[in-house]
């Protein structure tokens, strides 16, 4: 297993590849070094599995391209994205899955305050399973507080079991989820499964004219077209009312900017019956992420 991050104290990164080791995994630490040294990392140790945020999955992809290396004949299987909810996302696992072909995505979830929380279910791509011995899971309305059943969206509660230091009750983790409608897995599991796995945050929500636009839902959108190297989405308001922009850096073989702008702007339209202006932006000027993307900018 490669971990592509650079460690410091935060804790998720030691608890994995203290459990890589403990599955009897080689665990390849891939801190303080570039992303194309990375991938010559993972190329000479024959890593099969790599770990790392979906974001810096889809910049390795980028560099290998430059880097002229042909990921297709490359030893990885396996990726598993956590920190943030890509690996989750239809078109995100799908832009992945085209820049590492041959290897699986898995989606990977918890929060500092109450650990590790679901796994991705090996039968069903896009499935997270609450790991059942570690929690008790609740659905509720986010606005009333209601119990919700499976089949409906709403917001994960949980409560979490044997963690005497920092125990919590029906915490409100702010994950949109809806529960699954079988009891039991066609893996064979009776974990409570999510189906689509975090559909998005109870905050990451701004309303647009009166449509709710979700962080998530955007990305659903921009990750469906293979030229778009990196965006950002900018958030201001004027009279009161907040708009947004979302601003593209096409990849360097894109064959048109100009139509990938326009597609964009419709493709937009279409998902959130609204008029959100793109813009287009020079290679290499919007940043790249190695831990959690920051794409969204609140302007005055």
């Amino acid at each position: 297993i490669f971990f592509a991050f650079s460690f410091g104290p935060f804790l998720g990164f030691w608890t994995a590849f203290e459990a890589g080791c403990k599955l009897g995994c080689l665990c390849l630490p891939g801190g303080g070094m570039s992303s194309a040294a990375r991938l010559h990392g993972i190329l000479d140790n024959r890593a099969n599995v790599l770990c790392c945020t979906p974001t810096y999955a889809i910049r390795l992809g980028e560099v290998a391209r430059e880097e002229g290396i042909d990921l297709a004949s490359g030893p990885i299987r396996k990726i598993i994205g956590a920190g943030e909810p890509g690996a989750g996302s239809p078109a995100t696992r799908a832009r992945l899955e085209r820049m590492w072909p041959g290897a699986r995505i898995y989606d990977h979830h918890g929060m500092t305050e109450i650990g590790p929380v679901s796994y991705e279910c090996p039968s069903r791509a896009g499935v997270l399973h609450v790991i059942g011995s570690g929690f008790i899971t609740e659905v509720i309305d986010p606005n009333t507080g209601r119990r919700l059943g499976p089949g409906e969206q709403g917001e994960l509660v949980l409560t979490n079991l044997g963690r005497w230091g920092s125990p919590l009750i029906r915490y409100r983790t702010g994950d949109l989820v809806k529960l699954a409608l079988e009891e039991q897995c066609v893996c064979g599991r009776y974990d409570v499964a999510l189906d689509g796995g975090i559909l998005g945050r109870t905050d990451d929500m701004v309303v647009i004219r009166g449509v709710n636009v979700h962080t998530t839902g955007v990305e659903g959108v921009v990750q469906r077209f293979a030229h778009v190297a990196e965006y950002r989405v900018e958030i201001s308001t004027q009279n009161a009312l907040h708009e947004i922009s979302l601003f593209v850096e096409p990849s360097p073989d894109c064959p048109d900017s100009s139509a990938l702008r326009e597609e964009i702007e419709v493709a937009l339209r279409v998902a959130f019956n609204l008029r959100v202006p793109v813009q287009l932006v020079e290679q290499d000027s919007l940043p790249r992420f190695e831990l959690k993307a920051k794409r969204w900018i609140r302007r005055a």
